[in-house]
């Protein structure tokens, strides 16, 4: 780095440039979106500075009228784009723009394929704010004062998105931030004036701050000079969730939300309406196709802006929407609250809890009326971006478990995809069922091929595949559902005597006929009880098995083995939870080694049983290269 007093030369974050290099060299097509991103965060600025400025005036420096100003150089070849917001100071420069602090920013460039068409569309998607000043400008200009500060303390940043950008200190009279493009030799389009102001209507059209730019000259009449033309004021300069419904089109809502959401794409669904009780509010509310790059980022902020009287007051805070919400993208106005509410205010504002609570109940709404259309691709498409997010909701919020209850989808022996919902299940329990079976697994296959359910699939009872991490979690907050409870199948022991479509038997034949298969098996059950030890809490014969000859149950109130093992992967210290090994009295394996004499045949025989139960619930024996060399053993006899 070298550096002056006022003037230095830095390196770009290792992201930025990458991100800049994908901008320069990209096919992304949709090039106008630069115009989008700089005028929304023009807007931003302008919001900021009007709420600092509602507790500290000053900040105005006399001039309250805030806009966002778009002028064309044809013979320079730049567009500017220069608003009188809140500015940014030289620390904020080197934080904004010279790194991307952005959650999600690495699972973005995880996601880069190489195939240009395809990280085309990873860019709107991601929505790379100032940086897409680079899909139309081969040169950058960024000239700032933050409000408050003396004007000597401008600062000027500029870059060729080679990898460096020089800062300087300069004098800069009005407060705000003035970018300058330099276009590339491609973008002659955009010095068309008719041609940003088209962008404009699209994309910018509710910004609640004027956009202008100056009209096209006036004709002068013979003998005059040409009249310069006006500055006109090119957007409707109105928030659009004021304006009645019966105004807006698909078209207005939709880019609305790519404003709002910086997406590239419509989004799926979308809630607008306005509420009067004791508080009033405004909400519209949107559901995004796709899942954000930091969904599950701890730090990553939510989608919904808070609005007092159509002045931005702040984003991203849980006293708007439930966490497991946080997918949810929009805003929220209301007069119920002061401009210069505080975080301290909001948590304890009866206004804002009623908001909150209200906004959440008409979002669960709105899925509960997409889910009600039967075969339709929408909830599918919501499900498998956010399904894992709306399990959340079963965790945090038992005042909606039941209503969340409903629109969860899981998989089950009837359907890999996750399709089946619990009224789904329960109106297909075969006679006599009164539970909601279920097994937890790590993934689809381990769970789909457990032995497990062997006994359910003789008996043509469904059970709910359930595999994905939270599941562990979801289980044990929704116990219960429709007056059904919920029942791992493999916890606890298990009772299906006279249950099943494909039952021939009484209740009491079959108890009978488990009992002799008890009986008969206690010489293995008693052998391996000596032989595995420690390794096992307990050792019994089960008939939840018609196949395999051993399996692997917890406890009815100990974790599964499944939660054991995420807890430790997550780095948890979780006690060694010993597991009940289930055999079946008429497997072959299972005769053979109560027939054998030979002790180290025994052990060898008992721990091959043992770690292929492991092994069958997709977990991985204590010693594998042990297991390999007994198997390798028995084969070869």
């Amino acid at each position: 780095m070298t550096a002056t007093a006022t003037r230095e030369t830095r390196a770009f974050q290792t992201e930025v440039k990458q991100l800049l290099d994908l901008m320069i060299h990209s096919l992304y097509s949709n090039k106008e979106i630069f115009l989008r991103e700089l005028i929304s965060n023009a807007s931003d600025a302008a919001d900021r500075l009007r709420f600092e400025a509602a507790t500290d005036d000053a900040l105005y420096e006399g001039d309250s009228d805030l806009h966002v100003y778009i002028e064309v150089d044809k013979d320079a070849r730049t567009i500017t784009v220069r608003d009188n917001g809140i500015g940014m100071s030289r620390d904020e420069v080197i934080e904004n723009i010279g790194t991307i602090a952005r959650s999600g920013t690495k699972e973005f460039f995880d996601q880069l394929s190489g195939d240009q068409e395809k990280d085309a569309h990873l860019i709107g998607q991601f929505g790379v704010g100032f940086y897409s000043s680079f899909l139309v400008a081969d040169k950058v200009t960024l000239t700032t004062r933050h409000a408050g500060l003396e004007k000597e303390h401008g600062v000027r940043w500029e870059s060729i998105g080679d990898g460096e950008y020089v800062l300087e200190t300069v004098e800069k009279g009005a407060r705000g931030t003035e970018i300058v493009l330099h276009l590339r030799e491609d973008a002659d389009e955009f010095l068309n004036p008719w041609r940003l102001k088209s962008i404009i209507h699209k994309y910018a059209d509710h910004i609640p701050f004027p956009i202008r730019m100056r009209g096209e000259p006036m004709p002068a009449d013979e003998g005059e000079e040409e009249k310069t033309a006006e500055i006109e004021t090119v957007n409707q300069a109105s928030a659009l969730w004021t304006r009645p419904k019966s105004e807006l089109s698909d078209e207005d809502y939709n880019n609305f939300y790519k404003h709002i959401g910086h997406d590239f794409e419509d989004p799926l669904a979308r809630l607008h309406q306005k509420l009067e009780g004791k508080y009033e509010y405004t909400l519209l509310l949107y559901l995004p196709k796709n899942a954000p790059f930091d969904l599950w980022q701890l730090e990553a902020s939510h989608g919904v802006k808070l609005y007092v009287r159509r002045v931005f007051i702040m984003e991203a805070s849980e006293d708007l929407l439930p966490r497991y919400l946080r997918f949810v993208r929009g805003v929220m106005d209301t007069n119920d609250l002061p401009l210069n509410v505080s975080r301290e205010i909001l948590q304890k504002s009866p206004a804002m809890e009623a908001m909150k609570k209200g906004a959440t109940k008409r979002v669960l709404g709105l899925l509960e009326d997409m889910a009600k259309v039967e075969n339709d691709e929408k909830y599918a498409t919501f499900w498998g971006a956010f399904g894992n997010c709306l399990k959340e909701g079963i965790i945090e919020d038992a005042a909606n478990r039941e209503r969340i209850a409903k629109l969860l989808r899981f998989s089950s022996t009837t359907s890999d995809k996750q399709v089946v919902s619990l009224m789904d299940y329960v109106n297909r329990m075969v006679k006599d069922q009164g539970v909601i079976y279920y097994i937890t697994a790590e993934s689809l296959a381990t769970a789909k091929h457990s032995p497990h359910l062997e006994i359910f699939h003789k008996k043509g009872i469904e059970v709910l595949l359930l595999h994905d991490r939270i599941d562990e979690w979801l289980t044990s907050h929704l116990t219960e559902f429709d007056g059904k409870k919920l029942q791992s199948i493999a916890k606890g022991e298990l009772n299906l005597s006279g249950i099943g479509a494909n039952s021939q038997q009484s209740a009491e034949e079959e108890k009978k006929e488990h009992e002799e298969a008890v009986k008969s098996a206690e010489p293995a059950v008693k052998k391996l009880k000596e032989l595995l030890g420690e390794r096992v809490k307990d050792v019994r014969a089960t008939d939840r098995l018609t196949e395999s000859p051993a399996c692997l149950v917890s406890d009815q109130f100990d974790i599964s083995g499944n939660f054991e093992r995420i807890l430790k992967q997550a780095g948890q210290d979780v006690p060694d939870v010993k597991p009940i090994l289930e055999i079946n009295p008429e497997h072959d394996l299972v005769k053979r080694l109560v027939k054998m004499r030979s002790k180290e045949k025994l052990a060898d025989f008992a721990s091959i049983l043992f770690d292929q139960a492991v092994l069958a619930e997709g977990a991985l024996p204590d010693d594998p290269a042990g297991f390999v060399r007994k198997m390798n053993a028995l084969l070869t006899k």
